[in-house]
């Protein structure tokens, strides 16, 4: 609408209003990191008959069985999971410990520690084999501190890969893969600060060694095996591993490479007999033992062990003649197979239970901190909660990997997770400090020394990345990779590859050619490293202080500073498999497709149906008029 002789009104100059509810909508999606209202579509108690109300009772019932028998399968998942890592890859992490030599390099000895957890899938497994070489006198325990905090490392990867399961939302992925490796940055983080310091000054060898000289520590029982308990009557039924086998091809047992991982005989009795056996002269008689020759040969007296086998493991591969690498596949298929299933079940069912009322209760009570001035108190109290569940689980890698689908869904928040996944970390220690306790007389002092070293690692990290708002970069990094995987959510398989496989391989093949070459090779990428870190944060803080030429990385080759290009090549790889559907299938794209299109028009139509005409010129009405029908 014009005014005579004065050009274009103000009113002309106003853009077509639209549903308000649709702005809402727009204006909550903005930020991802906020978590979602899980809105209740369903009736109010109040409004229901008696019918009604028997019905959602039970409903409950069923659910939360559902969700129980649901979580007991993902545990026990994630035991068989282990158990076939461990199959595929036992043999390989026993020898790759083999080696000495390259043990005594702490670089080479964290990124061994790290190699070693993920084929085994176990913290626990790889901290026992390196008690075991300690006791043995194969290594020292100043050089076992790298291992651990290795191991620490490793163990993160569970729910990581957990996390990857919930890539079909896009949000629901940016937060679960997040609230996942919020654990791995914490753990590399520490590593960067407390490996050179330990190297430096031995400080967690040192106070350890304090501490155990200090205490006359006696052995006890051994820590409470409360979800074992549970899982052991599906898990043992399924597999049975020899676990001593990995032990013993670390310390150097030639006869451990030909066993099996696989245990046959459950229940054996061994017997001492005193025999009389050749030795190849009188020095090695035994002590104390008639010895005598007759001829060329020299006799003398020992007790040789006999082991008599007494009774058949009652597992499904006790009687199948099949390589432990078969075994451990099919294994790890079925495994991942029904841990995947679990996962997708307990989201939507926690998704169809967290509604209403009950979703505002959870929600406040996980996220909500204490009034000031004692909202500090909030996170040390998840720690807390984070140590005893895990304590209580026996397990890290189950407590991480139930509570990441739950930062997914948005019942957690990311900020509430880490002081929980913290804890966790905590946790587990506390239970590898009980298990030492009941170690033998001549392990005892070795097995709590190294348990010692690992729990005091976790408290010195905590006090770094914890304490103070500002040092949380843990969640600041998650976040941020978080939104990067969200985009392209293969990279998220990239991120796992490198980190946790490619990485420490490499470093693993530098540290076996000698520290010049991994000192040649890895100072100038460090360096290369930490420059581009520093200039990324002066491009997004203080580009003024940055020559002309280093304000972007424009002058690169996009691949080399943009994923964009990486992603065209992904998603042409997977169009060109896309495109070899059946016809079938292309007709139902075909039909999503206009389904899809129909539901645009149709929003379309609604968003002009709420039209202001207030805010509308005298054309634009005509057009609504037309449109609407009304």
């Amino acid at each position: 609408m014009t005014d005579e002789g004065t050009g274009p009104s103000k009113d002309s100059d106003l853009q077509q209003a639209f549903s308000t509810v649709e702005l809402v909508e727009e204006k909550l999606e903005d930020d991802p990191w906020d978590l979602p209202d899980l809105k209740d579509t369903g009736l109010k108690w109040s409004e229901l008959d008696t019918k009604g109300k028997v019905i959602r009772v039970l409903s409950a019932i069923v659910k939360f069985t559902l969700l129980v028998g649901l979580l007991y399968m993902f545990v026990c998942s994630l035991d068989v999971l282990s158990s076939a890592f461990q199959l595929v890859g036992g043999k390989a992490a026993g020898d790759i410990f083999q080696d000495n030599a390259v043990l005594s390099n702490p670089v080479a000895g964290l990124v061994i520690g790290v190699l070693v957890t993920v084929l085994v899938q176990s913290s626990s497994t790889s901290s026992s084999i390196v008690v075991s070489m300690v006791s043995s006198g194969l290594l020292e325990v100043q050089s076992a501190v790298p291992v651990i905090m290795g191991a620490n490392i490793g163990t993160s990867v569970t729910n990581t890969i957990v996390a990857m399961m919930q890539a079909g939302d896009r949000n629901e992925f940016r937060r679960a893969f997040a609230g996942a490796t919020v654990h791995d940055f914490f753990n590399w983080l520490s590593v960067l600060v407390l490996l050179p310091l330990e190297v430096a000054t031995g400080v967690l060898y040192k106070l350890t060694k304090l501490l155990i000289d200090s205490f006359n520590i006696q052995g006890g029982d051994n820590a409470p095996d409360l979800l074992k308990v549970i899982t052991d009557p599906l898990t043992s039924a399924i597999i049975q591993l020899d676990k001593s086998v990995i032990s013993d091809i670390a310390t150097g047992d030639p006869a451990a490479r030909n066993k099996s991982l696989i245990k046959i005989w459950c229940k054996t009795e061994t017997n001492l007999t005193l025999m009389n056996v050749t030795v190849p002269g009188i020095e090695n008689c035994t002590v104390g033992a008639l010895c005598w020759q007759e001829g060329n040969l020299t006799w003398t007296e020992k007790n040789v062990s006999e082991t008599i086998n007494l009774q058949k493991c009652d597992h499904i591969f006790v009687n199948a003649n099949l390589p432990d690498l078969a075994v451990g596949l099919i294994l790890l298929a079925l495994s991942l197979l029904v841990l995947c299933s679990c996962l997708i079940l307990i989201v939507k069912l926690l998704n169809s239970m967290l509604k209403g009322q009950v979703a505002v209760v959870i929600k406040k009570v996980l996220n909500t901190d204490f009034p000031f001035p004692f909202s500090w108190v909030t996170g040390y109290i998840a720690i807390l909660v984070g140590a005893g569940m895990t304590f209580i689980v026996q397990s890290s890698s189950v407590f991480t990997s139930a509570i990441t689908p739950l930062v997914g869904i948005g019942v957690i928040s990311i900020e509430r997770a880490y002081p929980l996944t913290l804890g966790s970390n905590i946790g587990t220690t506390t239970t590898a400090i009980l298990a030492a306790m009941a170690s033998p007389g001549e392990t005892l002092a070795n097995s709590l020394q190294i348990a010692l070293c690992h729990f005091f690692f976790n408290i010195a990290g905590i006090l770094l990345w914890y304490p103070i708002p500002i040092t949380r970069i843990p969640i600041r990094l998650a976040k941020a990779l978080g939104n990067r995987t969200a985009q392209y959510r293969w990279f998220a398989v990239v991120y796992l590859f490198l980190l946790f496989f490619l990485m420490p391989l490499v470093i693993f093949g530098l540290s076996i050619a000698g520290w010049q070459v991994l000192v040649g090779v890895g100072v100038p990428v460090v360096t290369l490293a930490v420059f581009a870190i520093v200039v990324n944060l002066m491009q997004a803080r203080c580009p003024r202080f940055l020559p002309a030429g280093l304000r972007n990385w424009d002058f690169l080759p996009q691949p080399l500073h943009s994923l964009k290009p990486w992603d065209r090549v992904v998603t042409s790889a997977l169009g060109l498999c896309g495109s070899r559907c059946c016809c079938c299938c292309k007709r139902c794209r075909n039909t999503e497709g206009e389904e899809e299109g129909e539901g645009r028009k149709e929003r379309r139509k609604s968003m002009e149906m709420y039209d202001n005409p207030a805010l509308s010129n005298d054309g634009e009405l005509e057009e609504a008029a037309k449109a609407t029908h009304l």
